[in-house]
């Protein structure tokens, strides 16, 4: 074990660097993160062998204690499980066990067919990523396929931004439609199922305004018995020509519109004569000004369902009492009969996303767009650097009910930094630098570091960098008056710098005058100090790249951004972007930049599959980062995408 981990370790010490022949080479010890000679990691690795052997030798005594406890109750003994954040999450574990189990033992038919049915009215939100979860994992796992089919019956709110944007959300988490479908292709179809539901005296032409329809249900609370309109008496034949009217464009807007007759007395609201056909004065963006009249959802969704042999009908608790008036309808026009089935809706705390308030806030320029990172629509989350991957296995961590789950960011961030952790190389990254002079490094300057891109994974490979006599080091982790408490660089004091030869003491600093901001550090190596308190990242003068970095935090301050006082636009946290214009990033990058995705998953599955928030890494000792649409070839722009776990407060 001591020479495999020496080997490893032997792969970062410097190269070429003009030192004396008979010097001991130098090799990085990981754990510590210290340039050492051989013969000193070999002891420290044997010392650390020898504590690794004691710590197995008590958990064995441990299992075996356990196990002979077992044996005596007649049960197995229990393995020793490994830590969460290194276990990847079975995505699959949802369809095997609990709500969607059930759904499927329901109706265990095959081939499944399942279907997600977005309206193209806007850009989908983390909720969404749910939906597209469970209808195309449900038929992927029971080997079946799911139709992606745009419910397109309103053309007053569909653009083809959204359409686009849709398709391309879908297929980034991973999933391939089987069919890519319009509601809009049935209707023709769905005009004659209309035609056929009048003349089974089920539907009728009605004139009535909302007040009118208002008090036949019931009025205000439900305080008047409810009673059916009197258009329900019309002849077969007069509301068949009535409707062909509607169709041919005689009445305007809101003049007519076609129910179902249904059932006025059922306490389920969905059976209240509901709307089957509305009057639109608008083209339609694929059949154009064909139709002056256009069907609604409840018309609409279970006859295409229908139509395209769907097995599973899967959507959110909010249709659970629609599921009654999805089953007359088919069962009263005589088709196939899909099962429809509801599981709870999921959303987020602290953030908004209703279209509304995100319009608003595009509109009002607080943020840069719909898919500003702050925002929580799929688009955002994408550009901020959350991979596909994370998103999936969020979802199925929450698991899947029928109750509705809020969730708080941090808990989403939680999923997304423990995925990020095992996934994606580690480089350094100065957010605010300043330049240290290391007066006696000439032997050094030049030389060349072969560093892991993981210490955890050899996969990853590796990388070269150029150790330099002046780097870059964060003004946050240099003070101009040193204290007890403080493990980073002030004046006589030593610090280590992640993989560097030596560790450094600072000697001398300048300051402007005018801002009292410090320009220039200097130091020598501490030869004599072998193992500093803390290790600070830094990025040499060779290779570097300067870049600007966008840190990005929640967009309001409180949970509730609704209940604020003063409204939800008063909650904004003006500190929800903080832009480092001058950061500096490490050669490494560019080799990074070149390998994306980071990782290869879900629908950035391939070498160069995936746009620029593909190119994924841990800035050791700052956080997670994501390279942004607006980077170019000559400048970079960085997206935070979480912070680390250890980033609430640095000695």
């Amino acid at each position: 074990m001591t020479d495999a981990v020496v080997d490893a370790a032997a792969k970062l010490q410097l190269a070429d660097a003009p030192v004396d022949p008979n010097a001991p080479k130098l090799v990085l010890d990981e754990e510590t993160g210290e340039m050492v000679s051989k013969g000193e990691l070999k002891k420290r690795m044997a010392k650390r062998a020898k504590k690794a052997i004691k710590e197995k030798n008590k958990d064995d005594k441990k299992n075996v204690a356990a196990a002979t406890a077992a044996a005596q109750d007649g049960a197995a003994p229990k393995k020793q499980n490994p830590k969460p954040e290194d276990v990847p999450v079975d995505t699959q574990a949802m369809f095997k066990q609990g709500f969607l189990n059930d759904v499927y033992n329901e109706r265990p038919v095959k081939p499944v067919f399942t279907r997600f049915p977005p309206e193209p009215n806007g850009f989908l939100h983390i909720g969404h990523a749910k939906a597209i979860a469970i209808n195309f994992g449900f038929a992927r796992y029971h080997g079946g396929n799911c139709y992606l089919r745009f419910d397109d019956t309103n053309p007053e709110a569909e653009e083809e931004i959204y359409f686009t944007a849709i398709e391309d959300t879908v297929r980034w988490l991973g999933f391939t439609p089987y069919k890519i479908t319009y509601s809009s292709d049935n209707f023709q179809k769905l005009y004659d199922l209309a035609e056929k539901l009048i003349g089974l005296d089920k539907a009728y032409v009605c004139h009535c305004n909302d007040d009118e329809i208002k008090l036949q249900r019931g009025g205000e609370k439900g305080a008047s018995p409810r009673f059916r309109c009197k258009h329900a008496e019309q002849s077969v034949e007069e509301n068949l020509h009535k409707f062909r009217d509607m169709r041919d464009g005689k009445y305007k807007p809101r003049e007519a519109f076609l129910r179902m007759k249904q059932d006025i007395t059922d306490g389920n609201p969905q059976m209240w004569d509901l709307a089957a056909y509305r009057v639109l004065d608008k083209p339609h963006h694929r059949t154009g000004s064909k139709w002056k009249i256009y069907p609604t959802y409840d018309f609409t969704h279970c006859l295409c369902d229908s139509f395209e042999g769907i097995t599973h009908s899967l959507c959110t608790t909010e249709f659970v009492l629609s599921r009654v008036s999805y089953e007359w309808l088919n069962k009263s026009l005589e088709v196939y009969e899909p099962m429809q089935r509801e599981y709870g809706r999921l959303s987020l705390s602290g953030t908004v996303l209703s279209k509304r308030k995100l319009k608003e806030l595009v509109d009002r320029k607080i943020v840069r767009g719909w898919d500003d990172p702050r925002l929580y629509t799929l688009i955002a989350v994408r550009r901020r650097g959350v991979p596909p991957g994370a998103i999936l296995e969020f979802v199925n961590e929450l698991g899947v009910t029928t109750s509705n789950t809020i969730i708080q960011i941090v808990r989403f961030e939680q999923t997304i930094r423990r995925y990020l952790e095992r996934t994606v190389p580690r480089l350094m990254l100065v957010l605010d630098p300043v330049p240290v002079v290391i007066e006696d490094a000439d032997e050094f300057d030049g030389s060349e570091l072969t560093v892991p891109f993981s210490s955890k994974n050899a996969a990853m490979g590796d990388h070269k960098i150029k150790f330099t006599k002046t780097v870059y080091i964060d003004r946050s982790d240099f003070r101009e008056v040193d204290s007890k408490d403080y493990f980073r660089l002030a004046p006589g004091k030593t610090v280590g710098l992640l993989q560097a030869p030596f560790p450094i003491k600072a000697t001398s600093f300048t300051k402007d005058e005018t801002t009292g901001k410090v320009t220039e550090i200097r130091a020598v190596f501490d030869r004599e100090t072998k193992k500093p308190k803390t290790f600070i990242q830094w990025v040499g003068t060779d290779g570097s790249r300067k870049c600007e970095v966008r840190v990005y935090n929640q967009l309001f301050k409180s949970e509730n951004p609704a209940g604020a006082e003063g409204g939800w636009l008063s909650d904004i946290n003006p500190e929800s972007e903080v832009v480092y214009p001058d950061a500096l990033i490490e050669s490494g990058f560019d080799e990074v930049k070149r390998r994306a995705p980071w990782p290869e998953a879900a629908g950035e599955s391939e070498l160069g599959k995936g746009g620029p928030e593909s190119v994924r890494f841990q800035a050791m000792r700052v956080a997670y980062f994501a390279l942004d649409k607006e980077s170019t070839d000559d400048k970079i722009i960085l997206n935070r995408i979480v912070s680390l776990k250890e980033d609430k407060e640095k000695n």
